[in-house]
């Protein structure tokens, strides 16, 4: 038997983490710390896309797909051997960075990506295989797979031309974009579609298929958008704006969906659960306007030689649009428990920080007037969002079955 419960206090447990982690990266602005910058770094984004989101996703799916395909046992052997590739990760990236035991972890964590991979394409109940909701989830775990080309190839470039050549810095972008556009933004959609077919609501035939086309079509196009740093032919960005337009055009076909059904999902999704939704949802408006921006020739070299706005992106789409869509499921599901001083705390901590990253961003591209100790407010904000994650993570303590 599997204790979801357990399974996602574990996830919790890494997001407390990577939140400790996020304020002490930002203390290195405003003091010195006896710690290296750029290993804290790669924990931190290891342990938020590995730990905290894989985990979170992973087990959501188990439960819609798995749980009656009599594969427990297997799944617990999996699921805690992934978590020991995750903890060793935890304590090798600290204190080495890239080298021998962090990239022995790695690549048992991608190994075991695959095993999940095969889990799930080979042992969801063939009733279940026909649903639009699982077809989704399939492509998503196939940009799961895609996306792990990109570390492969850090490891081999790394060995032979070095981290300063182009193909070191796209095949992290490789790895970033079909995780975030591909396999979160995917799996997320698919887990929505799976709640929607709970209560019969689901796209015609045809809107789907033109959903279903436009969007992973679009995912693979905007990957174009991660190597306009480079200022390629003008293609490569005709080719990324035709990818956002199509992503655009399938969340309008999902959105007016969303509207004629509106009365019924109602019924079924909590207060709770459809706020969060929405907040989710106006984050992916801004995502997919951003993303069609900066597909432009002078938007991304705007763009591309500012990392706070980078980091602003990842950041609006991670902590917004992907983590806060994973906690309306989870508090859909009854796996966690939400208080309104946390959901307070943690979206005054995102909004605050979001605006401080892209307006220090600003600042320099258009001219602006520069705010007083940004560094110290950016740390201020930081430590909310690590008071919300940790008063979520304790008020789950007492409810875990």
């Amino acid at each position: 038997m599997i204790s979801y419960k357990k399974h996602i206090y574990i996830a919790l447990g890494y997001f407390v983490l990577i939140a400790i982690m996020g304020v002490a990266l930002r203390l290195f602005a405003i003091t010195e710390l006896p710690i290296t910058y750029r290993y804290i770094v790669h924990t931190h984004s290891h342990i938020a896309l590995l730990g905290w989101v894989y985990t979170g996703i992973t087990t959501v799916l188990y439960y819609l797909y798995l749980h009656d395909s009599e594969i427990s046992k297997k799944y617990r052997y999996l699921f805690w051997s992934t978590q020991a590739t995750i903890l060793g990760m935890l304590f090798s990236f600290p204190f080495t960075g890239y080298a021998l035991f962090s990239i022995i972890f790695s690549t048992l964590f991608l190994i075991a990506t695959y095993v999940f991979a095969f889990f799930f394409l080979k042992y969801t109940p063939k009733e279940l295989k026909s649903l639009q909701s699982y077809k989704l989830i399939r492509v998503a775990i196939w940009f799961m797979v895609l996306s792990s080309i990109g570390p492969w190839v850090v490891g081999i470039v790394m060995a032979t031309l070095g981290n300063t050549s182009p193909w070191y810095h796209n095949a992290i972008y490789f790895y970033l974009h079909f995780q975030y556009n591909g396999w979160f933004l995917v799996a997320l959609c698919g887990i929505l579609f799976r709640l929607f077919e709970k209560h019969e609501v689901t796209l015609s035939k045809k809107n789907f298929k033109r959903f279903y086309y436009l969007l992973n079509i679009g995912v693979i196009l905007t990957f174009f958008i991660s190597i306009l740093w480079m200022q390629p032919h003008w293609l490569f960005n005709a080719l990324a704006i035709i990818g956002g337009a199509l992503q655009i055009s399938a969340f309008s076909i999902l959105y007016g969906k969303i509207l004629w059904e509106r009365s019924t999902l109602k019924k079924h999704l909590s207060k709770q659960t459809g706020w969060l939704l929405k907040f989710a949802g106006f984050c992916l408006v801004i995502k997919l306007t951003a993303q069609l921006m900066g597909s432009f020739p002078t938007t991304a070299e705007i763009i591309s030689g500012n990392i706070d706005y980078i980091i602003s992106y990842l950041h609006w789409v991670f902590l917004g649009l992907v983590i806060v869509a994973l906690i309306a499921f989870l508090q859909h599901f009854k796996w966690l428990v939400l208080s309104k001083v946390v959901v307070f705390l943690y979206f005054a901590g995102f909004i605050l920080t979001e605006f401080l990253i892209f307006y220090r961003g600003s600042i320099n591209a258009f001219n602006l007037p520069s705010l007083p100790d940004i560094p110290f407010w950016l740390t201020a904000a930081s430590v909310i969002l690590l008071l919300a994650i940790g008063w979520l993570f304790t008020f789950q303590f007492k409810r875990i079955s």
